[in-house]
């Protein structure tokens, strides 16, 4: 059986196989720089600045766990698609919000 195959795409873009170290790293701030994206996006509210960290701690250690599934799931794949979508609802929100203000 070849590992090679089934490892998910940024797991196989940061040759995990061949150099575990720096992969798994590159894989680890990957899924890690996304998941802030997502919550970002779609999650954040406005918090004092302790409970924000306290939330970004969590979020950073969850990625860990995260780390080792994004071998072989897609899991940072699966954040890029929210993000994406997250952001188109953003811009049209956006829109909608200003073709509102200009119709008063």
């Amino acid at each position: 059986m070849n590992v090679t195959e089934h490892l998910s795409f940024f797991a196989a873009l940061y040759r995990v196989e061949e150099q575990p170290e720096i992969g798994m790293w590159l894989l680890y701030l990957t899924i890690v720089a996304l998941s802030i994206v997502v919550y970002k996006l779609g999650f954040a509210k406005k918090l004092p600045v302790g409970q924000s960290i306290i939330i970004y701690i969590f979020l950073i250690l969850g990625c860990t766990l995260f780390t080792f599934l994004g071998i072989f799931l897609p899991i940072g794949e699966g954040l890029v698609v929210a993000a994406a979508i997250l952001i188109i609802y953003k811009i049209r929100l956006h829109q909608q919000k200003k073709q509102q203000a200009e119709a008063k």
